[in-house]
């Protein structure tokens, strides 16, 4: 089994899709809100397709700013594997499907089918220099734009 979980990420909630293996989804798709109960209820969740299928599942998110902050932080903490992508690329995907229908649940589908698909990049966390680089650069853009 290769389990896989897609997030797709909203203000303050989430839609939470698995699949056990290449278009072999895992119950139902469901929203999670981002506070400590919400993300309580989808680590039990993980959990579950942990026990059994043997692997901890990773997940896959979208890159959306800050929205993504507390799900990265709860889960980096836990040991779980993240995905990060850029929307561009999760763009690309959908839009290569006959249906253009935007919904959360069809997203986390999407998601999880891109894992499948695509060689994905795990998340790196940022160092507070690179960080700080990063912010420095973007003002001297400002400044001299």
């Amino acid at each position: 089994m290769n389990p896989v979980v897609g997030l797709d990420v909203a203000k303050g909630e989430s839609q939470v899709q698995a699949f056990l293996e290449k278009k072999k989804p895992y119950q139902g798709s469901f929203k999670v809100t981002h506070t400590i109960e919400g993300l309580e209820t989808l680590f039990h969740f993980l959990r579950e397709i942990e026990n059994r299928t043997g692997i901890k599942p990773p997940i896959v998110l979208e890159s959306t700013g800050h929205y993504l902050t507390p799900v990265v932080q709860y889960f980096e903490e836990r040991d779980y594997l993240l995905i990060i992508v850029n929307p561009l690329i999760s763009y690309r995907a959908k839009s290569s499907s006959l249906r253009k229908v935007k919904t959360d649940i069809i997203d986390a589908r999407h998601l999880c089918e891109l894992y499948y698909k695509e060689e994905l990049e795990p998340y790196k966390k940022r160092g507070i220099q690179l960080l700080n680089l990063r912010n420095l650069s973007r003002q001297h853009a400002n400044i001299t734009g």
